[in-house]
């Protein structure tokens, strides 16, 4: 039987698709992955239960709380990175939960700017406390200098990432 087949369930993820023989680029690239998902999955589940809210609409719901005056919805989905139809999917239903509102933009008639309703500040500043919470708790078990070698290493792989352009 392979060893990840008989790993613990809490051990398999993407990163056991890789084997040493791989390059290290790959495995870095799936140990990235794994930690992605280790970091997102128990967020989007508590949104769930106790918000009842999905993870794209709090990321939706952020980017419109960091800028007051609202954003068109090609720059929503140009900072969340996806498609306009999944931007115009969660707003429109966080227009019907009334949570957002959209707005005529005077200057061109076919866009208009997505802002986040009183209620919908009050909410997403509930949520946003807890999940900054949640985010702690599953960082507390690295030491405070692991934290800021991570984070610097980090920064220099997402500079290092923004120069590369892939080659046929």
């Amino acid at each position: 039987m392979p060893p990840e087949l008989d790993a613990d369930p809490a051990t398999v993820d993407f990163e056991t698709r890789a084997t040493a023989d791989d390059h290290m680029a790959l495995r870095l690239w799936l140990r990235l992955l794994a930690c992605s998902n280790l970091i997102e999955a128990p967020l989007r589940t508590r949104l769930r239960e106790q918000f009842d809210c999905s993870l794209p609409r709090f990321d939706l719901m952020a980017q419109l709380d960091r800028h007051p005056k609202g954003l068109k919805m090609r720059e929503l989905s140009r900072r969340l990175m996806v498609t306009g139809g999944n931007v115009t999917g969660l707003t429109d239903k966080l227009v019907e939960d009334g949570f957002v509102e959209r707005r005529d933009d005077p200057t061109d008639r076919r866009a208009y700017t997505v802002l986040l309703t009183p209620a919908g500040k009050k909410l997403f500043r509930q949520m946003a406390e807890a999940h900054e919470g949640w985010v702690v708790q599953l960082f507390e078990r690295l030491p405070p200098a692991k934290k800021t070698q991570l984070f610097a290493l980090l920064g220099e792989l997402k500079q290092s990432l923004g120069a590369t352009e892939l080659r046929d």
